[in-house]
């Protein structure tokens, strides 16, 4: 399984030109161990050298590398894993077509699409958004008690989304999440290795004072 602790989403929007190699860089240094590229508006051929760099750090790093909807774009660059939202293919139509060992992610909303999720067979559950967020204009907020009450009917890892800072990384924790995802929180932090040890930190606080 992966260590999605403090999980980046390298986004170029949130990073507002930037190079995404560079704030990858940042976040490898921070201590992030599973990053996600997510990219909504490039097509898959466009965003393939860029894809397969990004995918050769992480490589190097022993850092696990998602690509975010894009199926054939994980196999291309051989990804890790793949993350689904509820509009993407299904989960039992999506892992035939991985390779085996390759990793599924899944966003939910709610507690039956989060129980869907892990009976469907995803390797994790995406719960969101935790906190209001910029990132995804028709967020549906779900605050962390959504967390309290799936964490004793979901085995996989269940990771927090939406909003996330080093200021309530610790609360998405004691709420019941193995790990928080975070996009804005580093693609557009001035320093993006300082504000992923920030984040790892409250991570790791919450978790012994638990």
């Amino acid at each position: 399984m992966i260590d999605a602790s403090v999980y980046v989403i390298l986004d170029r929007t949130a990073a507002a030109g930037r190079d995404l190699g560079a704030v990858l860089e940042g976040a490898i240094a921070g201590g992030c161990r599973t990053v996600q590229l997510r990219e909504k508006t490039w097509p898959s051929g466009t965003l393939l050298p860029l894809a397969r760099r990004l995918r050769a750090r992480c490589r190097e790093a022993g850092v696990a590398f998602i690509v975010n909807d894009r199926i054939d774009l994980a196999l291309a660059v051989d990804a890790d894993g793949v993350h689904l939202g509820q509009d993407d293919l299904p989960p039992d139509a999506a892992r035939p077509l991985l390779r085996p060992g390759m990793l599924m992610g899944l966003s939910s909303h709610d507690v039956a699409q989060a129980r869907a999720a892990q009976e469907r067979g995803a390797d994790y559950v995406a719960v969101g958004s935790v906190f209001p967020t910029g990132s995804k204009p028709d967020f549906t907020l779900v605050g962390p008690d959504l967390l309290r009450k799936l964490r004793p009917q979901i085995r996989v890892p269940l990771i927090g989304i939406g909003g996330i800072t080093a200021a309530n990384a610790g609360e998405v924790i004691r709420a019941g999440a193995d790990g928080v995802a975070v996009i804005s929180a580093v693609c557009a932090a001035p320093d993006p290795a300082r504000a992923t040890r920030e984040l790892l930190d409250a991570v790791q606080q919450a978790r012994r004072a638990t």
